[in-house]
């Protein structure tokens, strides 16, 4: 098993594909959108929209909850982001163009851990088979609770 954090496309890539397809939706364009990929790529994702609204702030004096809102609904729409929804907090989000990965999540104190396992994605792999059907995508979310929380609890 290995923990991951790595992207398929630099942050510029993804800045030049996000300018054409605000051209493509003729769109005016917003450098909030910009902070907001750029936010969540330098985190390397997980950000709820209020973590997000508070790491734009400093360098967009106009950015508004509803607008962070609005943005990442219509960056999931284009493929730039993939939500999560872990608990009943609401989506956190990061950047779609990452390597394939899984998440472990706690539901202690709600750290998120990204893996990839080759025997799992093999075994999902052979279930598809065994039911005839091809695998066109999956979302694996272990709920633990962490070494650190059950530490806490001893």
């Amino acid at each position: 098993m290995t923990i991951m954090k790595k992207y398929k496309e630099s942050l510029k890539t993804i800045l030049d594909r996000l300018h054409l397809s605000i051209k493509k939706n003729n769109l005016k364009n917003s450098k909030q959108r910009e902070y907001i990929l750029k936010a969540i790529y330098e985190d390397g994702g997980h950000l709820s929209p209020e973590d997000i609204f508070v790491s734009i702030k400093k360098t967009c004096k106009n950015a508004s909850i509803s607008s962070i809102y609005r943005i990442l609904s219509f960056l999931e729409k284009e493929g730039f982001v993939k939500s999560l929804e872990i608990d009943k907090s609401g989506k956190r989000y990061e950047i779609a163009s990452g390597l394939h990965h899984d998440h472990i999540i706690c539901v202690e104190c709600g750290k998120i851990e990204e893996f990839c396992n080759e025997e799992i994605e093999k075994l999902q792999v052979e279930v598809t088979h065994s039911y005839k059907a091809k695998l066109v995508g999956h979302d694996m979310l272990l709920y633990v609770v962490c070494e650190s929380c059950l530490a806490k609890t001893k």
